[in-house]
This record gives C-alpha cells, structure tokens and sequence, in this order.
C-alpha cells in the first residue's frame, strides 16, 4: 500500500472513530517521531488533551453563563479591599471541595458578577458541574416547575451540580410562595454543594426581598453558616472600566 494512500486510510479511520486530534496532528508528528512508541504516545496524549479542551468547552456552554468573564482578567487594584483579601483562596475552589457558600454583598459594578463567573468558569475548567442563574429567573423556574408536578425533577437535577452561582438577589421582591421555594432549594444544598450569591442588598436588608422577617432570617442563617462572606462596598468597578475604555477610544 502506497504512503499517500496509507495516509487518507489513517485519516478516514480516525474520523470514524472521532479522533480529531489524531487526525490532525499524525502527519506532523510522524515527521519528527524517534521511535513508534513515542509516537503513539504523542498521538494518544493530543487526543486526551483534545478531549479534555472538548469537556471544559461543554461545561462551560452548558453553564448558561450570560458571558465570559475571567478571573485573569479582574484588575486587583480596584477591586474591594474585602475581594482582594480573599481572592486568593477563591481561587482554589477549595470551597467546592468543602461545600461552602459564598455570597458577595456590595454596590451595584463593584464586580460581584463578574468575579462570580470567572469562579465559575474556573471551576468548569477544573471539572466541575455548574450552573449560572439569576435569582429572579430561578424564583420562576420553581414556581413553574410547581404548578406543573414537576417540582421534585427540578430540585434532584439542581441539587447535582458542584456549584450554583445565583446572581442578582435584591433587585427583585418575591411573593410567599417564592420565597419558600428559594430558601428550600437553597437549603438542599447547604453544607453539600456550594452556592455563589450576588447581592446588591446587605443581610439587614433582606427582608425587602422575602417580605417576611422569619422566613429573611431562616434564609440568611442557612446560607451564611460557615460561608465566605465578602463585602464588596466600594466605588463602581464597572464604571471605571467604561471610564478607561472611553478614555482609550477618545485618545485615538
């Protein structure tokens, strides 16, 4: 069999077999290979590389994250003094591993968002199932999920994932029924899995949310304990951002 020929066989099988690494990188490695086991080696190891590139993009789409946003790409001198303090150790995930909570209470643009995706996506990146929502949106998940039957589908799937971000707590109020379910799908995952909370209200503020001084409580105890709390009061991140960017466009 001729080399040409040999060559568009390889290529053929690996596209059966969904070897798109192999198939893309074997000419080029068999030109530099030094013996046929290391390159089977080479071959093999861009093809796990290749898969493992194909599961983080997956997670990461299937995150339902709105954007990217990277923890690279937050600037450490603006951020609150609360957030830098602790950024390193948010960087770790060790608070997955632990079943931590972290909830971010501050300013509106002082980037409580976007430090939550780039956890987030972090943490897609190492392996781990997670899921973005906004607060409201999720308030009617449930409550459709409710009126449906379907309620108890809901709660197995969302108590699967190894990290939850729910953003957005505080710019809307929710009725009793609301307010139940959060706090009880919440509490499903208190001391298990961790959450992420992004709120433009302090504790003491809660209430405006639930409308109830017992349930604000409930929810406020359950999801703090042995949490990581960050303050992120301080002048807006994002405004200053759009400042810089304004800034730059009218200086060229």
């Amino acid at each position: 069999m001729g080399m040409e020929k040999t060559k568009q066989e390889i290529r053929e099988y690996c596209n059966v077999l969904n070897l798109h690494a192999v198939e893309g990188a074997f000419e080029e490695m068999l030109s530099r290979a030094e013996n046929p086991l290391e390159y089977l080696h080479g071959l093999l190891q861009a093809e796990v590389s290749e898969c493992e590139e194909r599961a983080i993009r997956r997670r990461i789409r299937q995150a339902g994250f709105p954007y990217r946003k990277y923890l690279a790409d937050l600037e450490t001198d603006c951020l609150p003094e609360g957030l830098k303090k602790r950024l390193p150790e948010l960087r770790s995930l060790q608070f997955i591993e632990n079943g931590q909570n972290v909830i971010f209470t501050g300013n509106p643009g002082t980037g409580k968002t976007h430090t939550a995706i780039g956890l987030g996506i972090t943490a897609c990146e190492a392996g781990y199932r997670v899921l973005y929502t906004t607060v409201p949106y999720l308030v009617t998940e449930l409550k459709e999920s409710n009126d449906q039957k379907k309620l108890r589908t809901f709660e197995r799937r969302f108590e699967k994932y190894d990290l939850v971000i729910a953003d957005e707590l505080g710019y809307i109020s929710f009725d009793r029924e609301g307010a139940d379910l959060l706090f009880s799908n919440l509490s499903l995952r208190s001391m298990n899995k961790s959450t992420i909370i992004t709120s433009n209200l302090t504790f003491n503020r809660w209430d405006e949310v639930f409308g109830d001084a017992a349930i604000t409580s409930a929810i406020v105890d359950r999801l703090t304990y042995k949490a990581i709390l960050i303050d992120m009061e301080g002048d807006s991140y994002r405004l200053r951002e759009t400042l810089r960017e304004y800034g730059d466009i009218a200086g060229t």
